[in-house]
């Protein structure tokens, strides 16, 4: 790749920067903490969120959602394997767009990660209620996440093993599910109410129009989001750029099939008004089809899912609020590593979340869910369109392209992922689900940007005084 000098020494000086934590993610594990990621709550309780908005044309939602997510993990794609650092996409947009741009991506992600954490955390207390409905969601959310800082703070390679291990379980459930369900479906032995005639027989295909459909490709957003986090996870791997270049390539396919075949499966032996949040649309199909102990299993299932998705996310905000710390945008100490090469007091602070959702978990227990997406997919989004606007940066600096992979298309496809994330962030602001996304984002934004302001002001009078 030919890399204007400038732009090679910033960054250079940005890798630098954040040296120190341990490469010892294989390519393997850095594939199944992507997938990791990426089936969790999304899928398993929120897929019953995006159906009672949309119906059957759900499926149109998701599709389109993984056409977005398609766009962006070629962006990524082509960035990380040129430049494999924890920082990532934020280490990206400092570089090729400017210091501010990589503050805001960074702190924008950070909160977003935060609050998601939040989100599992809150679905792992819905999922305990299962088999211990008298047990307040609190009791559950403090025991689990007790756990999963403990291995957080262990090392990378313990996150990595243990969120292998996870994956792997989520991996196979629902490669049972998918194997079970066609199975019944095409033997008829499902049962009445169930069949193709699930997708017109309440209202048609799409019961609440094209804005129904169109409203649940923010839903499907949140699912596909944490496939990202290959890139700052390819920071710790052993060989970055050949586990980066299989991580992407092996993710993306895999989790579009899970996803839509998955659903296709749950509208047809579910009737989709039985859709909700009370539980898991998985678990639904387990009683439908009255196989003993079998809703019982996948509940546990699920809850391993989110146990998964928050382990990633625990991970992955760590590193982000370290990044932040390395390029003087936090306090140093949260930039510091233990013995062990974690930078656990960063850990810690990315635990916030946690106390958030158990709050919320007493509060306001029915809407807590909800609450928590709409707030944490702004800076999801958010970055997603940074990530699309830095590619469109990054190309310009190599016109060349990545030197072992590249992004086709572009300038075009760069332009209709951004153009695409920048309508469904605007609509949040039209929608009564989502309205707290946009409600909470922009000031959020200005507020950052005004402690950008401030931070830039204080490290020119430091340099002044010295």
């Amino acid at each position: 790749m030919s890399i204007p000098n400038g732009r090679a020494q910033g960054f250079s000086a940005i890798a630098a920067r954040e040296a120190g934590l341990r490469r010892e993610l294989s390519a393997g594990r850095l594939t199944m903490i992507a997938l990791g990621g990426a089936i969790g709550t999304g899928l398993f309780l929120g897929s019953g969120f995006a159906i009672s908005l949309a119906g059957p044309a759900v499926l149109l939602a998701y599709a389109l959602g993984a056409v977005i997510a398609l766009l962006l993990m070629g962006c990524l794609a082509e960035m990380t394997i040129a430049h494999p650092t924890a920082g990532s996409f934020g280490a990206y947009a400092e570089c090729y767009v400017g210091p501010l741009a990589g503050f805001l991506v960074r702190y924008a992600y950070w909160t977003c990660i935060v609050l998601a954490v939040g989100t599992e955390v809150t679905a792992v207390a819905l999922y305990m209620r299962f088999w211990l409905p008298d047990v307040p969601g609190w009791v559950w959310i403090v025991s689990f996440a007790t756990a999963l800082i403990g291995v957080n703070a262990r090392s990378v390679g313990a996150f990595g093993t243990l969120e292998y291990v996870f994956s792997a379980l989520k991996l196979l459930a629902i490669a049972l599910f998918i194997v079970l369900a066609s199975y019944l479906l095409w033997r008829g032995r499902a049962g009445p109410g169930t069949g193709l005639s699930n997708y017109t027989a309440y209202g048609g295909f799409a019961p609440h129009g094209p804005w129904g459909a169109w409203t649940a490709v923010i839903v499907a957003i949140f699912s596909y989001f944490s496939i990202e986090m290959i890139a700052v996870a390819a920071g710790e791997a052993v060989d970055p750029r050949r586990a980066a270049r299989r991580a992407f390539r092996a993710t993306l396919v895999r989790l579009i099939v899970l996803y839509l075949l998955t659903l296709a499966l749950i509208l047809a032996l579910v009737p989709w008004p039985q859709a909700g949040l009370d539980e898991s649309p998985f678990v639904k199909v387990m009683r439908r089809l009255a196989i003993p102990g079998a809703a019982g299993i996948f509940n546990g299932v699920i809850l391993v899912a989110a146990l998964s998705a928050m382990n990633s996310q625990l991970y992955i905000s760590t590193r982000m609020m370290f990044s932040l710390a390395r390029a003087g945008h936090a306090p140093r100490r949260f930039g510091a590593l233990n013995a062990r090469g974690v930078p656990q007091r960063a850990l810690l602070l990315s635990s916030a979340g946690i106390a958030l959702a158990a709050a919320l978990s007493v509060l306001a227990p029915r809407s807590a869910f909800t609450l928590m997406i709409a707030v944490s997919s702004f800076g999801a989004m958010f970055t997603w369109l940074m990530i699309f606007i830095t590619h469109y940066r990054f190309r310009r600096a190599h016109p060349l392209g990545g030197a072992d992979f590249r992004m086709r298309g572009f300038p075009w496809t760069t332009l209709l992922g951004a153009g695409l994330m920048a309508a469904v962030l605007l609509t949040t602001l039209f929608t009564h689900e989502f309205r707290a996304t946009l409600l909470f984002g922009a000031p959020f934004l200005v507020l950052l940007l005004v402690g950008y302001r401030y931070a830039s002001a204080g490290a020119a009078s430091s340099a002044g005084a010295s």
